[in-house]
């Protein structure tokens, strides 16, 4: 069996003051993000570009210290403590119907 083709007028709100798509039933509507604005988006390339010409000003200085040999170590331990975080850490292990 065929679909039909759906006009506008089927999927357009029947009140024309909700010309968002809105049925009215959510309130009031959340301003976009920061970072997701323009705003925010040339803020993001203008850090990352200011983050690129200073290591590169600094990359004898970065380089050459014996730190950096510690940075795959502390990359190691960091993510462990942040990345558990958002799974209830260690404590929600075995708590499943294993009784």
């Amino acid at each position: 069996m065929k679909e039909e083709p759906r006009l506008v007028s089927d999927v357009a709100p029947k009140d024309p003051e909700k010309l968002d798509g809105s049925d009215g039933d959510s309130g009031s509507i959340a301003p976009p993000s920061f970072w997701r604005s323009r705003a925010g988006i040339y803020l993001i390339v203008a850090l990352a570009a200011g983050g690129l010409l200073l290591g590169y000003e600094h990359r004898v200085h970065i380089l050459g210290s014996g730190l950096l040999i510690w940075l795959p170590l502390l990359l190691c331990v960091g993510m462990h403590f942040f990345m558990h975080g958002g799974h209830g850490g260690h404590g929600s292990h075995g708590k499943g119907n294993d009784e």
